[in-house]
This record gives structure tokens, C-alpha cells and sequence, in this order.
């Protein structure tokens, strides 16, 4: 019994210690400046889902501000304010930055990569995040991996197409290292945020768009315009999304408060890609029920991707060293995990 109360008082006497250490760590007041809208399925419900868990697991101390598109700055000006300290923090995806560094797209969503388990797999244990680091450190920046999303769609075409002769000529909205692969293919590429996709093909600014999966196209009424719709997405057969945060900001957080907001990213992991699991085969049946035909690209077309994506690699690897060394990285990983893929898993 004496041990007991030994061991009671011990308890007791470390929480009463622990307790005031604990309220008195100063609250966090973020704002977070989001590339997609707050209503967007996954895209934005994913980031508005971290504002809520993080104040819930931090019993509110914890205060991370998820800013609509333009609240504070244009969405894709994001990164340039976090950079600067204009915000705390950013929602975003890696892919939007090719301009300030063509590496950052690597850790975002590769042509012809790897699938969800394979590309956690090298951020998490192949030295993808410590290379992210490097990268996005150059700009003042602490990036933590918050979201993945399984393969997208390839895209949405007002025309059938039939060869890859059908594409040249075509504006067409496109993503990362993808527009790099559909320049080569003849097809006139641009950069849009999400919310300015659907007026653009509506008024014909552009022929044909990609975004996102199905659930998500679904939302923003892509299949009003446009009727055919292609996979699989060979540009994106994952893609991961980030919490953008200032280095500096970062930097002067507690331990405990960095594994708060690491543990939260990490939950946000496993939820959204089981989400976007979830919710693909119903949206595919209610874009077929308005009239959307499904398309699948021919072994043609897509080995003509494929040779395109190739040499954009070379290209990028020969006159980049930033992103020759993050590419060698993930190529290296990719082929020790063959090794295991090849027998671990069924391939139909």
C-alpha cells in the first residue's frame, strides 16, 4: 500500500507540475492561406478538416486561420507570402511551384509514379522529405506532407480523341510535370486555380481541362461543358498535398507543438486517402447519368505519353541539378520497391 501511495502522490505531483507548464505555453494565432476553396471536396474540405483538428487536439490553444482563395492573397501568390511571413502558413500542393523550383513538382505527383503506398514510402523512409526540405528551406519555407489523394482523371475533352494527332492544337488547363508532357504532345498548356477552371472552358478560353478525381470534377460541373472524359491519369496516380508553413515561424515553435501539428498532418494522410477511396464509384455513376461518356486512352496514346514524359525527364534532369538529385533519389527507391511489388502484390 505504501507503494501505491507512493506511486499516487508521484502522479499527482506530475501533473500538478505538468499542468501549469502546459496552459502557460503561448497560444498559436495562424492564418493559413488555401489554394482551393474551403467547400471543394477534399481539396479544401481536407484543409478546413486540419483547422478544426488541430484546435480540437490542442483544446484550442492551437488556432490555425483556413483563408478562402484571395482572402489574404491570391491563391497562387501563396507561397511567396509564407515565404516573405505575409502569412503563417499555407494549403497547397508542391505541383503549384514549378516556377519558383521544377523540383518541388516531384514531391507533389510524378507521370507514370508511384501509387499512394509506394510515394509515402519514399517521403517517409527514402529521404523524400529530408530533399523537400532542402528545397523548399532555399525559400524560408517548412513544408509537412498533410493530404494524398489516389489517381486522378486524365481530363475533360469537348471532343472525342481518338489519336494523338486529335490533341495537337488544344488549350487545355494542366498540372506540375503533366503541361510539360502535353506541350511535347503539341497541346497549348496553362496553369489555372480551381475556381477559375469551369468559366474558362465555358467561354472556350480554353478546349479541354484536368483536375482532380471524379468525386472532386464532379463538384465544380466540368461534365456541363465538356462530355468525355479520359483515364487513367497517367500525370497523377497520386498526388500529395502540404501544410506550407514560414521556416522561421517554424522554427521558434516548441517541440511538443511541431509533433502536435506533425501527428495531425499525418492523420490527415490516412484519412484522405481513404476518403477519396471512398467516394470515386458513386461520382463516376452520376457524371455517366449526365450524359458523360468514359474513355479510357488507348495502349497508343498512352505509350506516346509515356515516350513524351521521357524525354521531359531527360530535359529536366540535364539542366537541373536540383532536380537530377531529387529524381535520382526517387528512382533509386522505385527500383527497390519493385523488387517487393513485383511478388508482394496482384498486378490485375
Amino acid at each position: 500500500m505504501k507503494l501505491a501511495s507512493i506511486g499516487a502522490a508521484a502522479i499527482a505531483a506530475a501533473i500538478s507540475f505538468g499542468a501549469p507548464h502546459a496552459s502557460a505555453q503561448a497560444p498559436i494565432r495562424w492564418d493559413m492561406q488555401s489554394t482551393y476553396p474551403g467547400a471543394m471536396t477534399q481539396l479544401g474540405t481536407l484543409g478546413k478538416q486540419l483547422e478544426r483538428r488541430l484546435a480540437a487536439i490542442s483544446g484550442g490553444r492551437i488556432q490555425v486561420k483556413f483563408q478562402e482563395p484571395g482572402a489574404v492573397v491570391p491563391a497562387l501568390e501563396a507561397f511567396d507570402a509564407v515565404s516573405s511571413g505575409a502569412v503563417q502558413a499555407a494549403w497547397s500542393t508542391p505541383g503549384y511551384w514549378t516556377g519558383k523550383e521544377v523540383a518541388l513538382a516531384l514531391f507533389a505527383s510524378v507521370p507514370f509514379g508511384p501509387s499512394s503506398g509506394e510515394y509515402l514510402a519514399w517521403m517517409k523512409f527514402g529521404g523524400g522529405q529530408q530533399l523537400m526540405d532542402e528545397v523548399y528551406g532555399k525559400y524560408g519555407i517548412k513544408s509537412l506532407l498533410c493530404g494524398i489523394i489516389a489517381p486522378e482523371a486524365s481530363g475533360w475533352f469537348r471532343k472525342e480523341i481518338k489519336t494523338v494527332g486529335d490533341l495537337r492544337g488544344l488549350k487545355m488547363r494542366f498540372f506540375g510535370l503533366g503541361a510539360k508532357v502535353m506541350e511535347k504532345m503539341g497541346v497549348s498548356t496553362q496553369l489555372l486555380a480551381g475556381g477559375d477552371i469551369f468559366p474558362a472552358l465555358e467561354r472556350g478560353t480554353i478546349d479541354a481541362t484536368e483536375f482532380s478525381m471524379p468525386a472532386i470534377d464532379l463538384s465544380l460541373g466540368f461534365h456541363q461543358v465538356a462530355k468525355h472524359y479520359y483515364f487513367p491519369g497517367w500525370h497523377q496516380q497520386s498526388t500529395l498535398f502540404d501544410l506550407m508553413m514560414n521556416k522561421a515561424t517554424w522554427d521558434r515553435l516548441p517541440a511538443q507543438d511541431k509533433v502536435i501539428i506533425e501527428t495531425t498532418c499525418d492523420a490527415q494522410l490516412a484519412y484522405g486517402f481513404a476518403e477519396g477511396e471512398a467516394i470515386q464509384g458513386k461520382a463516376l455513376k452520376e457524371l455517366q447519368s449526365k450524359g458523360v461518356t468514359i474513355h479510357k486512352w488507348s495502349p497508343e496514346i498512352l505509350a506516346a505519353l509515356r515516350k513524351a514524359w521521357d524525354e521531359v525527364a531527360a530535359e529536366e534532369r540535364a539542366k537541373n541539378p536540383v532536380f537530377a538529385r531529387v529524381w535520382e533519389s526517387l528512382q533509386t527507391f522505385r527500383a527497390e520497391y519493385k523488387i517487393w511489388k513485383d511478388v508482394g502484390y496482384l498486378n490485375d
